[in-house]
């Protein structure tokens, strides 16, 4: 896997001061799109051990509130392979800090009730590591600046561990 960009205090995607990072690689391709640098695979840098003990480090001091991924797509099966093995070293170092996630495809497809490309045998157990999804495609006529942590209306922003326990799409509540 490859990643386009780390950022080390970043407040615009998800609650608090978050390290992201950006992955490189997604077939989506939303017309608007923020980053699409990223839609190719090979864009940026390849993810190594250095990397991720990098970002290990940066989420270290008390004043972060964890990781957020974003893309190019988080979900994409390539990038699953390498984020769900992170992503559970992070878990373990760092059980209070939060994982929020940007995924084009929707939370019906990555838990499998609907088939998408992102449904693989690891997508459910990677995001039973998240904290909170910001799903579905960025669709530029339903794009509102005015909307916290998503880009359109259309995107929802999904409390991952009560929505697994319930059974049912929980709205995360931003307090």
């Amino acid at each position: 896997m490859n990643f386009g960009e780390i950022k080390n205090c970043d407040i615009a995607n998800g609650l608090g001061c978050r390290v992201s990072l950006f992955v490189s690689g997604c077939t989506h391709h939303c017309k608007g799109c923020f980053n699409a640098q990223t839609w190719d695979f090979n864009f940026g840098e390849k993810f190594t051990e250095k990397t991720e003990n990098y970002i290990l480090d940066l989420l270290k001091p008390s004043y972060i509130r964890g990781l957020s991924l974003l893309g190019g797509e988080p979900f994409e099966p390539e990038n699953q392979k390498v984020l769900y093995p992170f992503l559970k070293k992070v878990k373990n170092l760092f059980p209070d800090k939060t994982v929020w996630c940007y995924s084009g495809y929707l939370f019906e497809e990555i838990v499998g009730e609907k088939k998408a490309r992102c449904t693989t045998d690891i997508s459910k157990e990677m995001l039973s590591l998240i904290d909170v999804l910001v799903d579905g495609r960025f669709i530029e006529s339903q794009k509102d600046i005015r909307l916290k942590f998503r880009g359109s209306s259309n995107q929802r922003i999904i409390d991952v561990q009560n929505s697994l326990k319930d059974g049912k799409i929980v709205d995360f509540e931003i307090v």
